[in-house]
């Protein structure tokens, strides 16, 4: 096993992680705020890891780069507006990692500026904070696909008839099968990475002033 293969596997542990709990805690904090406590109540507010690894979501995530974590239980029934209240509590977890995404954006910056890249520590180091970043893009930008069980699909059903939502939910676990071969086959890889790369150039526009910053500093 090589430098590279050795350092990705490294870097997709580290997302497993943290990425993982931190959006589906994002689910849960937001449900509970709005009203239901499921996740409270089954010990899901925690940024633990090993109360939201999905086996098949960890490992697509290893072996693909796109993955999911073990869905925070939420009971629409307790909400006050349960389709806003629900499109709400699926955002909040791409939303999670979006924000952690601009943070090591920043940690990206500050390091490229300051940190040694002459050194292959140095060199690695580096590229490990960009990998874990970019792949909080395309967790946010996987989990925002509108099909069954990802949270797009739960946004979608803010606009939805009842009726479709039944239908779509009724073929849920195909739908999974499916998105498992998709990721197996390449089939994503074009489309997510493009999105990715549409949120990558808005987290480096959005952080221009670090920049700015930065070069004021280091002038």
């Amino acid at each position: 096993m090589n430098i590279e293969t050795v350092i990705r596997y490294l870097t997709m542990a580290v997302v497993v992680v943290t990425a993982l709990p931190v959006h589906e805690l994002a689910h849960g904090l937001v449900a509970d705020r709005l009203g239901d406590h499921t996740a409270r109540e089954q010990g899901r507010l925690t940024l633990n890891p090993f109360a939201h690894l999905d086996l098949f979501g960890t490992l697509a995530l290893l072996l693909f780069g796109f993955g999911w974590a073990k869905p925070v239980p939420v009971n629409p029934s307790h909400f006050k507006k349960p389709k806003r209240d629900m499109a709400l509590t699926a955002l909040a977890g791409p939303l999670s990692n979006i924000l952690l995404a601009l943070i090591l954006m920043v940690v990206f910056k500050v390091y490229m500026f300051y940190g040694n890249m002459n050194s292959t520590a140095g060199l690695m180091f580096g590229q490990i904070i960009y990998t874990i970043l970019w792949t909080n893009l395309t967790l946010a930008v996987f989990n925002l696909l509108p099909v069954p069980p990802l949270d797009g699909a739960k946004i979608l059903d803010a606009v939805l008839p009842l009726s479709f939502q039944m239908k779509m939910r009724k073929y849920e676990k195909y739908f999974y099968i499916a998105l498992i071969l998709l990721l197996y086959l390449g089939f994503l890889q074009i489309p997510l990475n493009f999105l990715g790369d549409m949120l990558f150039s808005g987290l480096n526009w959005a952080t221009a002033p670090v920049d700015l910053l930065l070069q004021i500093i280091g002038g």
